[in-house]
């Protein structure tokens, strides 16, 4: 199905999200797992970065695993990252679940047994992959470690794996990220409750992850109007990655490379035909600027409501934990009638993909690149010119079926293996649902 480009859209859900569905069960031909004492021996696995940075890194790992016929010890997370959160697997995710999920995919265990470790005559074998590594390396310089020591661990394993792999492969990503990887019982109990909370204030919402924190807008080099002051905060935290380029503010906001401020956002969902009376979940660490840059938006969408306002009480459990707090923002975005993302990082292509194989939720991600021009010249022209021109350089932005294509960007946002057309719809039948 092809969207006509002619015909309005429907900006609350897709028209074309019914010919579609997530469909990542393996091939008739697909191998069982191999048995711990059969394997190849035990991988090691230490994510690295944030919640969705790990949670890439596992889904990978699962991969290797199967790739190198190992047995995946329960992966390790980062606690030395800028987030600094000392939250182990089981601390986030349902082991049990994860492990007994994907059983017939890859042998899991939570440790390598006692017996392997005292036969070892040299602690486990410790490396770095290159990023982006295909199969044939992993078989080529990781496998024959692993044959000789028994155990071998990779370290800082985010994005070590290729984006483009044979479907099978693919398919097993999708069935870690989007059945395998569930989080613990306190964290989904929570999310689902400041859902349900939503829900109750207004049939359908919009969750926005606003992703304007000082760390993100330093990192970004982008300048966003607050003169010596920004310029002085944001460049005394952009110091502390040493390796990045010195950037022009403003060729950075031609190429689309800036986040929108808050105020950008509501005017972009105005334009697109939200309502003030519209319902905003704002899912967001500290807000750069804090009140004052919120309260534009906030004039335009003035039902707004974050998980701190909502779940004051429930949330004091969680407060030191940064990865917990992401993963309660995760569900209410994923439960979220429309997501709108704020940049291309890894939550946002992570949910933008999960939604897609969910059903093709609506997903919006600025068209950056076009709206600062928009944006630049917004006072030389009416409300209803500037309205039109959103809408049309947003065509493609909005998570509809046909953005995605076989090979386009990285899988987690675009699994395109892992999505299959309906042969046929009984049109009569969707009529009397949607009625």
């Amino acid at each position: 199905m092809v969207a006509n480009y002619r015909t309005p859209i429907d900006i609350w859900k897709s028209k074309l999200s019914k010919y579609y569905y997530g469909c990542s069960d393996p091939g008739r031909n697909y191998a069982p797992a191999v048995r711990e004492q059969m394997s190849n021996g035990y991988l090691l696995i230490a994510a690295s970065g944030g919640l969705n940075q790990q949670r890439t890194g596992i889904t990978d790992a699962v991969v290797v695993a199967r790739i190198l016929n190992a047995t995946l010890v329960v992966p390790e997370l980062d606690h030395h990252s800028y987030w600094k959160d000392d939250s182990d697997f089981v601390d986030i995710f349902d082991v049990d679940w994860f492990i007994s999920y994907l059983a017939k995919d890859v042998t899991i265990v939570k440790r390598v047994p006692d017996k392997t470790m005292r036969s070892m005559e040299k602690p486990p074998y410790t490396m770095r992959v290159p990023r982006k590594s295909d199969p044939d390396y992993y078989l080529d310089q990781v496998l024959p470690i692993l044959l000789r020591r028994q155990v071998v661990q990779l370290t800082k394993f985010d994005f070590r794996l290729a984006n483009n792999l044979d479907d099978e492969l693919q398919k097993l990503r999708c069935r870690v990220n989007y059945h395998a990887l569930r989080f613990t019982k306190p964290i989904q109990e929570l999310g689902q409750t400041i859902v349900t909370r939503m829900q109750k204030m207004a049939h359908r919402f919009i969750a926005v992850h606003l992703r304007f924190e000082p760390d993100m807008l330093a990192f970004s080099g982008c300048y966003f109007g607050g003169g010596e002051k920004e310029r002085n905060e944001l460049g005394e935290i952009r110091k502390r990655w040493t390796t990045l380029p010195d950037l022009s503010p403003d060729g950075e906001r031609k190429r689309g490379k800036c986040p929108l401020t808050p105020h950008e956002v509501g005017l972009m969902l105005r334009a697109l035909g939200f309502t003030n009376d519209t319902y905003l979940y704002v899912a967001s660490g500290e807000i750069y600027g804090g009140d004052e840059t919120m309260q534009p938006l906030k004039d335009l969408f003035p039902n707004i409501y974050t998980k701190e306002m909502l779940a004051n009480e429930e949330l004091k459990p969680f407060l030191p934990f940064s990865s917990r707090l992401a993963a309660v923002d995760y569900i209410v975005c994923d439960e979220s009638d429309v997501f709108v993302t704020n940049n291309n990082g890894n939550m946002a292509k992570i949910l933008a993909g999960r939604r897609r194989y969910m059903g093709h939720k609506r997903t919006i991600r600025p068209n950056a690149k076009k709206l600062s021009t928009l944006f630049a010249g917004r006072h030389q022209m009416d409300w209803h010119t500037f309205a039109r021109k959103v809408k049309a350089c947003q065509r493609g932005f909005l998570g509809e079926p046909d953005e995605m294509r076989p090979g386009r960007g990285d899988y987690h946002e675009f699994p395109s293996s892992c999505v299959c057309e309906r042969q046929y719809v009984d049109e009569e039948l969707d009529t009397k649902i949607d009625n």
